[in-house]
C-alpha cells in the first residue's frame, strides 16, 4: 500500500451536478403536474356546463313534446267529434227529400 487518499473532489462536484438536475426535474415534472391538474378543472367545469345546458334543452324538449301530445289527444278528440262529409251527404239528401219540388216556391 502506498498510502495515498482516494480522490473525492470530482465525485462530490458530480453528485452536485445530479442532485441539482434532479431538483430542476423535479421542478419541471411540478409544474406539469399543476398544469394537468389546472387543465382537468377547466374541462370540468366546461363539461359541468355543457351538462347543465343539455339538462336545460332536454327539459325544454320534454315539456314542448308534453305539451304537443296534449295538443294532439284534444284534437283527434275533437275531430271525433265532427261530422264526416258521408253523414254530411245523407243529411243532405234527407233535407232534399223534405223539400217538395226542390225547395221552390
Amino acid at each position: 500500500m502506498t498510502g495515498e487518499q482516494p480522490n473525492y473532489q470530482g465525485y462530490g462536484s458530480d453528485m452536485g451536478f445530479r442532485l441539482r438536475d434532479l431538483e430542476e426535474k423535479q421542478r419541471i415534472l411540478k409544474n406539469q403536474i399543476l398544469l394537468i391538474g389546472r387543465n382537468l378543472i377547466e374541462i370540468r367545469e366546461k363539461n359541468m356546463r355543457e351538462i347543465l345546458e343539455i339538462k336545460k334543452d332536454t327539459e325544454l324538449i320534454k315539456s314542448n313534446m308534453e305539451r304537443l301530445a296534449s295538443f294532439l289527444e284534444t284534437t283527434s278528440e275533437e275531430f271525433q267529434k265532427l261530422a264526416r262529409k258521408d253523414d254530411v251527404d245523407i243529411l243532405a239528401k234527407e233535407v232534399r227529400m223534405f223539400q217538395p219540388f226542390g225547395g221552390k216556391r
